[in-house]
């Protein structure tokens, strides 16, 4: 059964002017290559960190929805300071999706983020196309229940600001049952470096730096699944996919939203000289204006309707594969269709640095390097309705 959207609220956590003293840093943060250190300061203050913790928990309680809405609002301020912060949301939400539904393994997290720890998503490798399914990462057993990590984490957003960073890797002593180890490490227990790498074209504040694991240790009681290599419906994996596909679409719709704003504002500054008249009257400004709305008008519904379904604890099973791993796609790719026709309706100064829109151009990028690629989206539908590729 499908989300009644009547049924949605619009609660927020985020204040416009707490929102507009953040937008002031993101240009000095994206210049400098700097981390969002003050925003991070003051969206813990507000308890935007807790935003997703049931209240009964100690947080505000809001479902992924609403959360996927104000990550929109924070991104149309500052993209990288919303994409880093993302990673925190999605274990939260993680966290929040087996609360809800019985399983109380990741309940520690609920509280652990109600008092103020940063969560860090530390799954990315290079050349893993796998993703959550297989790992170059080494997870060695302490003969305790633990596992010491070995292996190379790169994209980790938010990497000087996580007090906790969720990893995961391959447990082979035995050949014959290996495992995927899901798990999560913590800043002070060390073993771990965080290499000075991020100098990037765009998301330059999120910092999202190289992690090198040599010996980073997680106790028994933060390893979280032990699960056979390849596909499965492991409610943990689900949670996981399905929060960040969703929460990551809701970054770069927000990138998008900002930057329909800035190309009408422009388009209301800007007079031709041929006809004296503001590029608002101009019929071609109006359709790629028009035609950048019309895309973007289409995906709202789609994140309220599918998050909203998730909220209300409908059963999909695998179905919330394709559904959140297409939206991220179209999300993403409407985003970058709807950043390039605002840069083609506010001038040339968009090509300058100190322009915002232009910002925005660099930052809505990342989004094609996020799991799910468009190649893995389209191997996911493909799978949902052809089954799988014969192995002949």
């Amino acid at each position: 059964m499908a989300a009644d959207p009547a049924s949605f609220t619009d609660r927020q956590v985020l204040s416009d002017e707490l929102l507009a003293t953040i937008r002031g840093r993101a240009a000095i943060h994206d210049r400098e290559n700097s981390f969002f250190t003050e925003d991070l300061a003051d969206l813990a203050a507000t308890g935007y960190l807790r935003a997703m913790v049931p209240a009964d928990l100690g947080g505000h309680g809001l479902t992924l929805r609403e959360t996927i809405r104000e990550q929109a609002r924070l991104a149309g301020a500052a993209p990288a300071t919303a994409l880093a912060v993302n990673m925190h949301h999605v274990w939260v939400g993680v966290a929040r999706y087996l609360h809800e539904r019985g399983d109380g393994s990741l309940d520690w997290l609920l509280a652990e983020a109600a008092r103020g720890e940063v969560f860090g998503f530390g799954y990315s490798e290079a050349g893993n196309d796998l993703v959550l399914l297989g790992s170059r990462t080494e997870a060695r057993p302490d003969g305790e229940g633990g596992y010491r990590f070995h292996g190379r984490k790169i994209f980790t957003s938010n990497s000087p600001g996580w007090t906790r960073l969720g990893v995961m890797g391959l447990d082979d002593t035995d050949p014959d049952d290996p495992r995927i180890v899901h798990a999560f490490i913590t800043r002070d227990g060390g073993g771990f470096q965080i290499l000075d790498d991020w100098d990037t074209l765009g998301m330059r504040a999120s910092q999202s730096c190289t992690t090198v694991l040599d010996g980073a240790h997680a106790p028994a009681d933060r390893v979280m699944r032990r699960l056979v290599p390849g596909p499965g419906l492991d409610p943990y994996v689900l949670g996981i996919f399905t929060s960040f596909e969703l929460l990551l679409a809701g970054v770069y719709t927000g990138i998008a939203d900002r930057a329909l704003h800035l190309a009408v504002e422009a388009a209301g500054r800007r007079t031709s000289m041929k006809t004296g008249k503001a590029y608002s009257q101009d019929p071609d400004i109006r359709w790629r204006i028009a035609s950048a709305a019309l895309a973007l008008d289409g995906i709202w519904p789609q994140l309220d309707q599918v998050a909203g379904e998730i909220d209300a604890l409908v059963d999909r099973g695998a179905g919330y594969f394709r559904a959140t791993a297409g939206l991220k796609v179209r999300a993403t790719e409407t985003a970058r269709y709807v950043v390039d026709e605002a840069i083609r309706c506010s001038g040339g100064s968009t090509y300058f640095n100190r322009s915002e829109l232009g910002r925005l151009y660099r930052d809505v990028l990342a989004g094609i390097f996020h799991p799910s690629d468009d190649e893995s989206a389209h191997a996911q539908v493909a799978q949902s309705l052809l089954g799988p590729v014969d192995a002949g």
